[in-house]
């Protein structure tokens, strides 16, 4: 699985630590950026991510920002993401399981690492339910 991450200043600490566990985990990792803690423009990286989504680049991908909302904003203007926004682990696996969301947006400034990688760890094991939850998807 190939999977792009991406984040904004707010989120690069945890982004480059993500980026290590999962390479550690066998994962091909793509880093769309930002790369220091200089502040900086979150839809940059989040269209990056979500343009390699639309264009299969990449499988899935994870995005961290302060509050997690911009990106999830703006990931979810490119036609081929679902991105979800969750802060624990029930949401992040509820989010694949029910919405098949192929973008796991974190708020950095509010979890703690250990937090982000427990719902890293959720979404990557869930699966999606399918059945109702393919119908609503399709109503999107």
């Amino acid at each position: 699985m190939r999977i792009g991450v991406c984040s904004d200043h707010a989120g690069f600490e945890y982004k480059d630590r993500i980026i290590s566990y999962l390479l550690g985990k066998g994962y091909d990792v793509v880093n769309y950026g930002t790369d220091s803690t200089e502040s900086c423009d979150y839809p940059d990286f989040a269209h990056a991510l979500g343009s390699a989504i639309d264009n299969g680049d990449v499988d899935c991908g994870i995005a961290l920002c302060g509050t997690g909302n911009g990106m999830a904003m703006t990931l979810n203007k490119h036609a081929g993401v679902r991105a979800a926004l969750a802060w624990g682990v029930a949401l992040a696996s509820l989010a694949k399981e029910h919405n098949n969301a192929n973008v796991l947006v974190l708020p950095a400034r509010f979890i703690s690492y250990r937090m982000a990688l427990a719902c890293i760890r959720s979404w990557l094991a869930a699966a999606f339910a399918a059945g109702r939850h393919q119908r609503r998807i399709q109503k999107i």
